[in-house]
């Protein structure tokens, strides 16, 4: 078999699994289409994508980068690859003059279980809601953002301790995997298409400031899913007077008390450092103080004069 004609799309490393993936199997990567690069640093040096740093060590070419997915010129170098499919993993929405393009279809890597948790954040909301299951989804991409056929699923069990960064580095390799087989499949044309629900849709709308700053007026159990959904990026925050500390993991303690007022730290000895919710409580496991490195609880209490009664707002 001589494989399919594929071009990848794909911007942060989440997509990296996924391209070595494909990089490795018999089908051919003809181009890559990513982000433009952004100013980052101190000196706002301009930098590529990850997806892009990959892409130039694997002698990739072209490597495009249009500002505008309707660009004539940036239209005219896809066609001129003569894709059999666009994969798409953790990019942009493709306008229909793109998606008319590919010989065959278009498929994207989505980690949910869709039709649940359709939009720009599924990790992070899945975490923040509690979910004890998720999975990756890759679907024929349509006009209907996140709602094309399902191609392909696969469920992943979540544990007390995930948090976004480690449930997104387990599902960017599960989605990798399953990406080559869809891929295979197409390539012997014995897709099977399921169509989703749309009844059974949930939202994982983009993640906000407001969302990230943490209230301790919820259940501990809640709390503690909003810290571990939001970390390590973009990170829950509270104030402690007018110090910014973000919260990166944490533990429930306890479900039912409602003796302290939630914000209120009930404990900073020993190493741990245990917070009122409304109700219960919260063990603090890892934070920063605004600036500085990220700590465990132990080493950021010590030499800091924090007591019970002090409050996070």
């Amino acid at each position: 078999m001589d494989g399919l004609r594929i071009v990848f799309m794909g911007t942060p490393e989440f997509a990296i699994p996924s391209f070595h993936k494909i990089m490795s199997s018999h089908h051919s990567v003809v181009g890559v289409v990513t982000q433009p690069d952004k100013p980052r640093g101190r000196g706002k040096k301009l930098l590529p994508t990850p997806i892009k740093k990959v892409a130039l060590d694997e002698g990739i070419d072209p490597i495009l980068q249009p500002v505008k997915l309707s660009d004539p010129e940036f239209l005219h170098q896809l066609r001129t690859v003569d894709p059999d499919v666009f994969v798409v993993v953790a990019f942009r929405i493709l306008p229909e003059i793109v998606l008319g393009i590919p010989e065959i279809t278009s498929i994207n890597l989505h980690p949910s279980l869709l039709p649940k948790y359709r939009g720009a954040a599924p990790i992070n909301w899945t975490l923040i809601n509690g979910e004890k299951e998720t999975g990756v989804t890759i679907i024929e991409i349509t006009r209907k953002v996140d709602a094309g056929k399902i191609l392909m699923q696969q469920k992943v069990k979540i544990s007390a301790e995930e948090t976004a960064g480690s449930l997104h580095d387990r599902l960017s390799r599960v989605g990798a995997e399953m990406l080559v087989m869809v891929l295979d499949q197409i390539e012997q044309d014995r897709l099977q298409k399921v169509d989703q629900d749309d009844r059974l849709a949930t939202p994982a709308p983009k993640l906000t400031r407001e969302l990230c700053h943490l209230s301790f007026r919820q259940p501990a159990d809640k709390v503690k899913n909003r810290i571990h959904g939001l970390s390590p990026y973009p990170g829950a925050f509270a104030f402690l007077n007018t110090q910014m500390i973000k919260f990166y993991r944490a533990r429930v303690v306890d479900l039912t008390d409602e003796s302290v007022p939630p914000g209120t730290i009930i404990s900073a000895e020993g190493g741990q450092l245990v917070v009122a919710c409304q109700p219960g409580q919260v063990e603090i496991l890892e934070l920063q103080l605004q600036g500085k490195r990220v700590l465990t609880a132990a080493e950021f209490l010590r030499g800091r004069h924090l007591k019970a009664g002090d409050q996070f707002s």
